[in-house]
């Protein structure tokens, strides 16, 4: 199935909707919460999944390098790369998302984005926790994080490129050290979780056994009713949100 075809297919922002019933499933809430199959067993889950299991292939051992790691999918990320006995270090912004990463999802070493006025310093602050250099990359940011990432990485490393936070709004950003992608013969592929629903069942089943096991965490930010919708989009954009945001459309005590 396609992007554009999902897109025919599914309902938009709305309280009621009438469906087909094309392409739904039903879910085990008795093994999660509905809100999870938006969420680690739903399209961020897949997402992470397909990226490093696909893409990044890490191997027990290697150093896997995870931006924007207390997001959806990056929390995602940071678990299955630990789960294939890889060293993991997130890059998040601010202390509080920092020890999330490390604390609650089990990375090895998390880098405060924040704390760094540019590529340069931010690199600096990557190769003080991965002096050995990064072989796998899952990238949500692009911009000047990944500037930041690319000359630590080691050859014949590879990139999933899964999101362009950086390049949210309307400023211009642009990569300075992607000649790196040739001196190091990296291969960097972009990619939309939509296009791989022939292998949805493959991650959904190895994500929840991961769950069902106790090997993977998750966090949500809630926001409740539809008239809240835009509001926590634009803090989604903005880092607000810890983990998926989530809309419930029903109001609390409804």
């Amino acid at each position: 199935m396609t992007y554009r075809e999902y897109q025919n297919q599914h309902t938009l922002w709305q309280e009621q909707a009438v469906s087909s019933g094309d392409r739904l499933r039903r879910v085990d809430t008795e093994r999660a919460p509905l809100s999870a199959y938006l969420g680690v067993l739903g399209m961020t889950g897949v997402t992470a999944w397909y990226g490093l299991t696909q893409i990044c292939q890490p191997q027990a051992g290697t150093t896997v390098v995870v931006s924007a790691a207390a997001g959806a999918v990056g929390g995602v990320a940071v678990q299955l790369a630990k789960a294939r006995g890889c060293r993991v270090v997130g890059i998040a912004g601010g202390p509080h998302k920092c020890r999330y990463v490390t604390e609650d999802l089990g990375a090895d070493a998390c880098v405060d984005y924040k704390q760094s006025p540019d590529s340069k310093a931010l690199g600096e602050a990557l190769a003080r926790q991965a002096p050995e250099g990064f072989d796998a990359c899952f990238d949500n940011v692009n911009g000047w994080v990944l500037d930041a990432i690319l000359p630590r990485m080691n050859r014949f490393g590879r990139i999933a490129l899964c999101g362009m936070i950086a390049r949210y709004g309307q400023a211009p950003n642009h990569l300075t050290a992607h000649g790196h992608l040739l001196i190091s013969r990296l291969r960097a592929q972009g990619f939309i979780v939509w296009d791989h629903i022939d292998m949805w069942q493959q991650a959904v089943d190895e994500l929840g056994a991961l769950l069902d096991a106790g090997g993977l965490r998750y966090q949500e930010t809630i926001a409740h009713g539809i008239a809240a919708a835009p509001e926590a989009c634009i803090g989604l954009l903005s880092g607000q949100n810890l983990g998926k945001q989530i809309v419930n459309l029903k109001l609390p005590n409804h």
